[in-house]
């Protein structure tokens, strides 16, 4: 495996450890109302960005890659706004699962920041030669 399919493969290999964390996570949640319903929504916002990121390595074009990253980064920060919920709703009881899933949504979701940047700066690169 070359350099960048070695990069390539442990994104894609951080997008899915995230979203078994997350998992985890879900199935830590308090049984109760509130917490029954925000593990729903972070179970699919926070398992969602590994699916869509393999998707975008499959994009059929630059634009498109662009826009299956855009709902990656989306799903991310839904995922970011959710963790926060848990945190300050105390709806788990490992803070120590919580503060590992946040740093690793954050590292995610400038990484995403930064590919969108560079895949769009190519693309007005592509258009103007």
């Amino acid at each position: 495996m070359g350099e960048m399919d070695m990069k390539k493969f442990d994104l894609e290999q951080r997008f899915i450890d995230f979203a078994v964390c997350i998992i985890d996570i879900s199935a830590g949640l308090e049984n109760s109302k509130a917490g029954n319903h925000v593990g729903g929504q972070l179970l699919r916002a926070g398992t969602s960005p590994a699916l869509n990121y393999g998707e975008a390595q499959s994009a059929e074009s630059r634009k498109d890659f662009v826009h299956k990253m855009k709902i990656v980064l989306k799903e991310l920060r839904e995922t970011q706004v959710g963790l926060k919920i848990i945190e300050q709703a105390h709806l788990l009881k490992s803070t120590n699962q919580l503060s590992t899933a946040n740093k690793e949504c954050n590292e995610l979701i400038a990484i995403c920041v930064k590919s969108i940047e560079t895949a769009v700066r190519n693309m007005n690169i592509e258009a103007k030669s």
